[in-house]
């Protein structure tokens, strides 16, 4: 019987395993597409990793998120996630904030340790902004989830500069408030150009951080956190080559 870990030493070799678990990724946003993506950076053998996510699992998660199950209702997001990664790789270092994250605490999280990576995955503006700006302005690689809801065609998923989006209307918002044209050159994004069916979205009211609900399906936030996963990955692998 082999380690855990043999079909990725195969992979990536000793070295990149070693590089791996010297790394420490960030993730924000611990939900539809963060929750994938968490996995796979625990599952890929990376030495620290740091949940961040204030929300707990409702009913309605349970189409889409990785840890939402009957069993885990009300839990929080960023917890579930944690032990799952924990009964993947005991080793791992872990550090999880069940905080939700504004304009007070960002630059505190974000400076508070060098981390390899962070994997952004809010769909909240202005915090979303403030971490993609942040994160540039320190030199901190990010890759940015844009928006997965209303699309069923997972082949149309693209890794690009924010600059470069299009059809997407999370990116066009975030395009027009952040006012640098560095940070928007320099932002590396998952989005779809894939048309959204605007009756696929609805308005919602005095619900906390959000303002409408959009139609998702299963397989769709998990390409987008898996892309995002495979961007942050590639990148810890590939440094120093």
């Amino acid at each position: 019987m082999g380690h855990w870990q043999e079909r990725t030493e195969l992979l990536v070799g000793s070295e990149g395993l070693d590089k791996l678990a010297k790394a420490h990724v960030l993730v924000i946003g611990v939900g539809g597409v963060g929750g994938f993506a968490a996995e796979a950076v625990g599952r890929a053998g990376v030495g620290k990793i740091t949940l961040v996510d204030g929300d707990v699992i409702e009913q309605s998660n349970r189409n889409r998120q990785i840890a939402a199950l009957i069993s885990t209702d009300g839990m929080p997001k960023a917890e579930v996630i944690g032990n799952r990664i924990k009964d993947v790789n005991p080793n791992v270092e872990l550090d999880v904030k069940k905080i939700y994250l504004d304009r007070d605490n960002i630059k505190e999280l974000l400076l508070a340790e060098k981390y390899d990576y962070i994997i952004e995955c809010i769909d909240t503006l202005v915090p979303k902004m403030e971490i993609i700006t942040t994160a540039i302005q320190n030199k901190i690689k990010i890759i940015s989830s844009m928006g997965a809801g209303g699309r069923v065609d997972p082949t149309q998923t693209k890794v690009a500069r924010l600059k470069d989006t299009y059809n997407c209307q999370l990116a066009q918002k975030i395009r027009k408030r952040i006012k640098e044209k560095s940070i928007k050159r320099k932002l590396k994004v998952v989005f779809s150009p894939e048309l959204i069916d605007k009756s696929k979205v609805k308005t919602v009211e005095g619900v906390m951080h959000k303002a409408s609900t959009i139609g998702t399906i299963s397989y769709m936030p998990a390409v987008f956190g898996l892309t995002c996963a495979s961007v942050a990955l590639r990148g810890i692998l590939e440094e120093d080559k």
